[in-house]
């Protein structure tokens, strides 16, 4: 097996500014020459393992984050940006595109907010929306795409929200139930806390101080939205001067993102970090186990496996997606090599989609993508009723995964051959390379096609080599 060799120029140029190192101050604390720390920061030669182990003996650094997933999520997201027939004569090879992504990822993302841009505006001409004849119809992201890209750059993982969620419930003391702790702290800062068989999930009057919940949710929803609201009155500072950090372009992104960042505290209350590591590796990663022991839901540990990675306690990189019955993607994050498509669906030959068919079980999957990478990759139905015979029942499915070489590391393995077959998925049609797929609904777009009348095979054409 080929050894990947690891670039990481930017990560170390980050690492010397976060010090206030020269380069010469830097080279001889890792004991190498100047020529050769400038050589390795502007990635003509890969880090060795000298200075690897340099780096977490004399700065304590987590060798880990060297090779995080961002380069990685950077590389998909610009092919499938460049798979646009815009840029049809001038597709860079991979090789570039993973060089800009190490070496310049600040111009990439800036690659990526124009050709947003650049859709947004295409999307709005081809439909004659009316907003063209508006003063603000500025091209930017959407709120809810700017939020998304926030969280997704992130890692998912936010450090100070999640360490203030952990002191929170661990301060109350061991052992005491998330709902108690939760309600003792509203009614510390005179919040009456309600349940009702009528009105919304959850309800918070600020000029009575009453919070009402829905008695109807199951106790891992209320749970969670009491937490929710523990955020908003007790870290209220905290999560504002992470939004400032974040400089969102528009009030409704900020707004968005607080609801995202309270949502986050609730998951990490509701499931602490250190102690839900613990139990995830001595349970093997059994969803349902964790969630009886946290009192969540099947969702929320799925979830909150794919937040896990707090530099020098990181747990399995995980990732995870909700798609609803439609095949569109609701959720997803990933701290793998694996990502999502950021338009459209998912592939068709995932088993994620197929979790619809038998409610209430597990289905496992071992899968491989176009780059040679396998997975083990789990899929379930989640259910959520409204509370009475006339109310609507949302549902959609859950996927979540990792890469075979963690497989035996998760119970969902056992009984698996995993050297065995392994079923080929894609990430999106428009991007992915494999020529004979049954499931293709639309040509690749960076591919040419060979059309041949007399001939029809499982597709009405050929994809070029």
């Amino acid at each position: 097996m080929t050894i990947q060799k690891l670039y990481a120029g930017a990560k170390l140029r980050e690492l010397r500014g976060r010090l206030s190192l020269t380069q010469r101050a830097f080279s001889d604390k890792l004991g190498v020459s100047l020529p050769y720390l400038n050589q390795m920061e502007n990635n003509h030669r890969p880090v060795s393992a000298t200075v690897v182990l340099a780096l977490a003996q004399e700065f304590g650094l987590d060798v880990t984050e060297l090779n995080a997933g961002e380069g990685e999520r950077l590389v998909s997201d610009m092919r499938e940006a460049l798979a646009d027939p815009v840029f049809a004569k001038t597709t860079p090879p991979l090789a570039d595109l993973r060089l800009a992504a190490s070496n310049a990822p600040a111009f990439a993302r800036a690659f990526l907010d124009l050709h947003r841009a650049y859709r947004q505006s295409h999307e709005r001409l081809a439909s004659l929306d009316e907003a063209l004849g508006r003063e603000d119809t500025a091209l930017r992201a959407s709120p809810w795409e700017e939020v998304r890209d926030f969280f997704h750059y992130c890692n998912n993982y936010i450090d100070a929200v999640d360490r203030a969620a952990e002191h929170f419930i661990l301060s109350a003391g061991v052992g005491k139930d998330a709902l108690i702790i939760a309600t003792e702290a509203l009614n510390k800062r005179g919040i009456n806390v309600q349940f009702s068989n009528f009105g919304p999930l959850r309800q918070f009057d600020p000029t009575t101080r009453t919070l009402a919940l829905s008695a109807r949710a199951a106790s891992p929803t209320q749970r969670f939205q009491l937490l929710y609201q523990v955020a908003l009155q007790t870290q209220n500072e905290l999560i504002e001067a992470t939004l400032d950090l974040a400089q969102f372009q528009t009030p409704e992104a900020r707004d968005i993102a607080k609801i995202g960042m309270a949502n986050y505290f609730a998951g990490a209350a509701l499931m602490p970090y250190r102690a839900f590591l613990e139990a995830a590796q001595a349970t093997r990663h059994d969803l349902e186990r964790l969630a009886d022991l946290f009192g969540a839901s099947i969702e929320q540990v799925a979830h909150r496996l794919s937040t896990l990675q707090r530099p020098g306690a990181k747990g399995i990189p995980f990732f995870f997606v909700r798609v609803d019955q439609a095949g569109t993607i609701t959720k997803r994050h990933s701290a793998t090599r694996l990502q999502f498509a950021r338009f459209g669906g998912a592939c068709p030959l995932w088993n994620v989609h197929r979790a619809f068919e038998t409610p209430g079980h597990f289905l496992r999957q071992l899968a491989e993508t176009p780059d040679g990478v396998r997975y083990l990759c789990l899929a379930r139905d989640v259910s959520k009723p409204g509370g009475a015979f006339l109310a609507p029942v949302r549902r959609y499915a859950i996927g979540l995964g990792c890469e075979i070489s963690h497989a035996a590391s998760l119970v969902y393995s056992d009984g698996l051959d995993l050297k065995g077959r392994f079923e080929p998925i894609g990430i999106s049609c428009r991007i992915c390379e494999r020529q004979n797929c049954h499931q293709r609904s639309v040509p690749p777009l960076e591919r040419r096609l060979k059309v041949d009348p007399d001939r029809r095979g499982l597709l009405p054409y050929d994809i070029a080599d």
